[in-house]
């Protein structure tokens, strides 16, 4: 059934993502993935308990409060006349996507449901972008919600990479910073005709950051016992950890790509449509 919306002095009255994220679990959204989710804590309304729209410095203050604590914030409560694309001019220098458009639509193509890909309707894998770039990846990954899905399926999860990281063994860390990987890009991105492959560390230090590399099934192994044991054991750590956002229209979500994993879950309704803009160090 298609999410409905009504609202009083401009606050939504349907339910809110924590309360739809503790609503029993039925088969369906077992086969998709969500009894496994938290649901999200960094969420920022962009307007106060009054039905008031917060001024561009409040919302700027708190979303960077809320993005250096938890490496992502959920923006709700967003009104049709938000500017997407001047917010996030204000974050850094855009980032092409692989077709060259700025901001990209994320919604099933066209001959694309036989590949791994974001433009079909089915899972992805744990991951970060921009493993495939030979220059730094995207600082942040920003989604806003065109239409959302009907029917189960199609949320965004994500976790965070940084205790996992603390946790490490010095000598693995090293490992992990000292030793080259290579890579590839994704099957569906090959089909664009970008054959792109990098060879770079999962680990690297920055002088804005470490930067987290990462991919289920983009990492070129070889023989690289070390690099599969890590993956398995991030990817179980996601499965048990992350958060998964559902979307309403115009909500937008924010992460840090040098530091969060993200993934989707796997949906149904094609009409599912998000835009999506990636924004430099």
């Amino acid at each position: 059934m298609p999410e409905e919306e009504s609202t009083s002095h401009g606050l939504p009255t349907r339910e809110s993502n924590s309360q739809r994220a503790s609503a029993p679990s039925t088969p369906q959204d077992l086969r998709h993935g969500a009894a496994l989710s938290h649901s999200p804590v960094s969420i920022l309304s962009q307007v106060d308990f009054n039905g008031n729209p917060l001024s561009d410095e409040l919302l700027a203050k708190t979303f960077h409060q809320l993005m250096d604590e938890h490496g992502y914030v959920l923006m709700c409560n967003v009104p049709d006349t938000f500017d997407q694309v001047r917010f996030c001019r204000e974050l850094g220098t855009f980032v092409p996507n692989y077709t060259g458009a700025v901001v990209g639509d994320v919604r099933p193509e066209p001959g694309m449901d036989d590949v791994y890909h974001a433009g079909n309707t089915r899972p992805l894998t744990p991951h970060t972008e921009g493993y495939d770039f030979a220059v730094l990846p995207p600082r942040y990954i920003a989604l806003w919600c065109v239409t959302p899905a009907s029917g189960p399926g199609g949320e965004t999860t994500l976790c965070d990479t940084r205790p996992w990281v603390q946790a490490l063994p010095d000598e693995e860390r090293k490992r992990l910073l000292d030793h080259a990987h290579d890579w590839k890009t994704t099957e569906g991105v090959q089909r664009l005709g970008l054959d792109l492959k990098t060879r770079h560390p999962i680990l690297e230090e920055h002088e804005k950051g470490l930067i987290v590399r990462f991919s289920c099934n983009n990492l070129l192994r070889e023989d690289d016992d070390s690099a599969a044991d890590l993956q398995e054991r991030w990817k179980r750590a996601f499965e048990a950890e992350h958060v998964a956002v559902t979307y309403q229209r115009n909500d937008m979500l924010v992460w840090d790509n040098w530091r969060l994993l993200h993934a989707r879950n796997a949906f149904t309704d094609r009409s599912r449509h998000l835009r999506r803009i990636q924004v430099a160090a």
